[in-house]
């Protein structure tokens, strides 16, 4: 089985034997486009190069065939919007989900929609991550593109049609995207309040669903063999939480990729403006989540203000800083959940001629684990009781940032060691699919645990001291910010 991940920074692929656990893995480096203040953008063209890199060396690594890999399933970020004309061809860059350009779209609309309740509908309100707002900002800034549009859907999707599969989009971007409703229907309101004339919208698909072959054109760019089943992958988040064992009420998953995602497993419909909600694989199931616009991507960019500093370095220097020396904002994106305002700015307090790099360091790593305490006050304000976290992706490897986020949550935290995310669970969606694999507990036995950490009762009462006012210092400044958001 074949798994792929489209994330921000770079492209993941899994070769997956049922039988003998992962065979291969294999990642290429992307490009993230941000010429623009509040732009989030990436290349499509990178995306299908970087898989036609991939699948030989896979191959290569796994030393097998082509013929031995008999279905293919495709994860990415949700929801990225790619645009395409009636051959599939990507018409601009994809705009990803973090992308914060169309804040007087977001605002004209929300007030049209003000007798729609979109959080029934959908699970989640209008924000930067709804897709209506992007598409009427592209109508009106590009707009002999967007009269080229056929087809609008996520990234993940995009790479499956580009692969041989027929035009479909993914349930969960259809939800996420707010152009559709929990019902698979297209929100007619939604569509009405643009004003703008829409591409054909297509049927949203569950996660295992077979969508076609993968085509002879596809076949010789990538080595794969033509008439390779193509199953429908997910969401990123969704299928990295469902890889990393999330399927029992309660289960949570942190993870500290370019941007903070955080997700629980609820057995109940679960609704809260201030978060969104996923389908979760397995039927019957509930993902309410949340994402912050920054967290990996934070801390990219301090080392490239820091002229390229290790973050092994950084982490060194921050072991030795004072918890809670600073206090920082990390809204350098804006905020989505739980905030979703595409105006706030990143804010750092406490600054003085003392302050060392290890403070300014170890105050990013403290906000992120902020801004996950902040969602898990909202899981428990709603009932649902949250285990002990597990911790993935790529910050996950720093111990100090684990141990924060031990302090800050006062939860024991639980690493994966060498879990390969969304692309391990679109392989097992393409096995479910396939019928090769039989249960979806298959993920349970696949799982290696690294180190617990506890909290430390010290800095524990330290950090909920500065929590406290962390959610000053957000409302202090909001205003501010909307003032230097609309100046700049």
């Amino acid at each position: 089985m074949l798994g792929v991940d489209i994330g921000s920074s770079g492209l993941k692929a899994v070769l997956l034997d049922v039988e003998n656990g992962i065979r291969a893995t294999v990642s290429e480096s992307l490009a993230l486009h941000n010429e623009n203040t509040g732009w989030a953008e990436a290349d499509t063209n990178e995306w299908w190069q970087s898989l036609c890199l991939a699948i030989p060396k896979l191959i290569a690594e796994a030393k097998c065939k082509n013929s031995d890999i008999s279905a293919v399933a495709i994860s990415g970020m949700v929801p990225a919007v790619v645009i395409s004309d009636g051959n599939g061809r990507a018409l601009r860059r994809a705009i990803l989900q973090n992308d914060a350009r169309a804040t007087s779209e977001i605002a004209e609309l929300a007030k049209k929609l003000e007798g729609v309740d979109l959080l029934s509908l959908t699970g989640s309100i209008l924000t930067q991550q709804s897709v209506a707002p992007t598409a009427l900002w592209l109508s009106r800034n590009e707009s002999e593109i967007w009269k080229q549009t056929k087809f609008i859907c996520g990234s993940y999707d995009w790479m499956a049609m580009r692969l041989g599969a027929k035009p479909h989009v993914e349930r969960n971007w259809a939800i996420e995207s707010g152009l559709y409703g929990w019902d698979k229907q297209p929100i007619e309101e939604v569509l009405k309040a643009t004003n703008i004339p829409w591409p054909d919208l297509l049927a949203p698909l569950d996660p295992g669903s077979q969508v076609g072959e993968v085509s002879k054109e596809a076949a010789i760019e990538t080595g794969l063999l033509a008439g390779t089943a193509i199953y429908v992958g997910g969401a990123d988040h969704v299928l990295s939480a469902y890889g990393a064992g999330l399927n029992s009420h309660g289960d949570c998953l942190v993870k500290l990729g370019g941007a903070g995602d955080i997700l629980a497993v609820s057995d109940e419909f679960f609704i809260d403006s201030r978060l969104y909600l996923d389908a979760h694989p397995i039927p019957g199931k509930w993902l309410p989540n949340g994402c912050m616009a920054t967290s990996g991507s934070l801390l990219r960019w301090e080392q490239k203000l820091l002229n390229d500093v290790d973050l092994v370095t950084l982490d060194s220097e921050a072991q030795l800083s004072e918890p809670g020396a600073l206090l920082t904002l990390p809204y350098f994106l804006g905020e989505k959940s739980p905030l979703h305002d595409p105006n706030l700015r990143g804010v750092i307090s406490g600054l003085h001629l003392g302050t060392t790099r290890g403070d300014i360091h170890r105050s990013f790593l403290e906000a992120i684990a902020y801004g996950f305490k902040q969602h898990f006050q909202i899981f428990e304000e709603r009932g649902l009781i949250v285990k002990s976290p597990k911790v993935t992706n790529g910050g996950s490897k720093s111990r100090l940032w684990r141990e924060i986020l031990a302090d800050v949550l006062d939860k024991n935290l639980t690493s994966i060691i060498n879990h390969p995310g969304a692309s391990f669970g679109a392989a097992v969606v393409a096995g479910i699919g396939s019928g090769a694999i039989s249960d979806w507990s298959y993920v349970d036995s696949a799982l290696e645990k690294g180190e617990i950490i506890e909290p430390n009762e010290r800095n524990k009462a330290r950090y909920q001291e500065r929590y406290e006012m962390y959610l000053e210092l957000q409302t202090s400044t909001q205003r501010i910010s909307h003032k230097l958001a609309r100046t700049n």
